[in-house]
């Protein structure tokens, strides 16, 4: 009687583990299934189209102000979880990424810059930092190229660069908020944009100009409500002695308007604070891929990129 009973209850701890497990797979499986978003985001990002946004760019450089012109290009793709790239055969195990190509086109006296930054940021992982971004830059005197892979938890870096100092790195850093990622969480969700005393990794335009290391800094965040339509996204760092607001609408899809970036430009008697701005010019949809023939060469006039 004694050994049934044992038996009995061995049973139920059997039963009682099981259950555990499975409920354990259920919750993992709900996490790794993600949030789905609202019929009002679908509409607006699973249409086959991006949106595409031109400014009007005033860029420090050399200790002065030049002109020139930026654009956020922000589109979903399916993304490749094991080698980081665009999946060219999607399937489920694949995430859904939002895209973002920022580029800046401004030249300095008789030479032009070029640079983009394109980062990937899961849509239905609200907790989840930026798989990658690549970051390069193109003028007379040579170029650059800057690679972060998010991986196991941190972020591995490949930079190659025409400078001495800055050539052919490889190098690892503990993961933790990228700027270059907060431009995709605010179109994502506002509401999740870290805010007060945290740590961050500056923006990948930012360290390239500078010549800064690639690293992280402390950096203080505040979010506020200007009016009825926009709200202000602002990260200060006090080591680099450096700003930047983001100006932003505070309703779906959360459309970038403006941003001002200030820190120290130029260098020797030429160095002095500077405000970089970008003000918006124009906002359009499209399947920008299709539009590569020369009677597609009136959208970027009506982007004023021209």
């Amino acid at each position: 009687m004694k050994q049934q009973h044992i038996l009995v209850l061995n049973l139920v701890l059997l039963l009682f583990i099981l259950s555990c497990s499975n409920n354990s797979q259920k919750k993992n499986n709900v996490i790794e299934k993600g949030i789905e978003q609202s019929a009002e985001f679908n509409a607006y990002w699973y249409n086959n189209e991006a949106e595409i946004t031109s400014y009007k760019l005033e860029q420090a450089r050399y200790g002065e102000i030049h002109t020139g012109k930026a654009a956020l290009i922000f589109v979903t793709e399916p993304f490749f979880r094991q080698k980081q790239v665009k999946a060219d055969n999607p399937n489920e195990e694949d995430y859904s990424v939002l895209k973002l190509n920022f580029t800046k086109k401004f030249t300095t006296g008789i030479y032009p810059y070029s640079m983009i930054t394109s980062s990937f940021t899961p849509v239905n992982y609200s907790n989840a930092h930026t798989l990658k971004t690549t970051t390069s830059s193109q003028e007379w005197c040579g170029h650059t190229y800057t690679q972060i892979n998010n991986k196991n938890g941190k972020y591995i870096v490949t930079a190659f660069s025409y400078f001495e100092d800055e050539g052919d790195q490889n190098f690892e850093i503990k993961e933790q908020w990228l700027e270059d990622e907060i431009w995709s969480k605010i179109r994502l969700n506002p509401e999740l944009l870290p805010t007060g005393k945290i740590e961050m990794i500056p923006s990948s335009f930012y360290v390239r100009l500078m010549h800064k290391e690639l690293k992280v800094y402390q950096a203080e965040i505040t979010k506020t409500v200007l009016n009825d339509s926009i709200t202000a996204y602002k990260i200060y760092y006090e080591e680099l002695d450096r700003e930047l607001t983001i100006n932003y609408k505070n309703s779906f899809p959360y459309t970038i308007e403006n941003w001002e970036e200030t820190y120290v430009s130029g260098w020797g008697d030429k160095a002095q604070k500077l405000t970089t701005k970008a003000t918006k010019l124009k906002r359009i949809k499209s399947a920008y891929w299709t539009k590569n023939k020369v009677e597609n060469i009136d959208l970027r006039k009506e982007l004023e990129l021209d």
